[in-house]
């Protein structure tokens, strides 16, 4: 079975863009983890699930916007993952006909 691949994105941005460019990544559904840097340093990382939608987002969100007070220049680094392509079922064998071409019942027996 396939695994899903996972990537990471480095992402530059300044002030008043990383509020925008954060909302917009947790709108896109795919991305894991975003990490906020200054240089070198991490100034803050967020881990999203599936689902991180609305209300759930907003302490992220103002998180983030506390950040942008603080910050000019910085990056941010975005985890994304991509589903594995999933297979299709394969169709159920069909039943195979006993003497004389009809299925036999379940409780009947059969001629060996």
């Amino acid at each position: 079975m396939a695994e899903d691949r996972t990537w990471w994105e480095t992402i530059k941005v300044e002030g008043d863009e990383l509020l925008e460019r954060v909302k917009a990544l947790i709108r896109e559904g795919n991305v894991r983890r975003i990490i906020i840097r200054q240089g070198e340093r991490s100034v803050a990382e967020f881990p999203l699930t599936v689902g991180v939608v609305g209300t759930l987002a907003a302490p992220i969100l103002a998180a983030v916007g506390a950040i942008t007070a603080l910050l000019t220049n910085c990056s941010i680094e975005v985890q994304r993952e991509t589903p594995a392509a999933t297979a299709k079922p394969a169709a159920p064998a069909p039943e195979k006909p006993a003497a004389g071409g009809e299925a036999a019942p379940a409780d009947t027996p059969r001629a060996l």
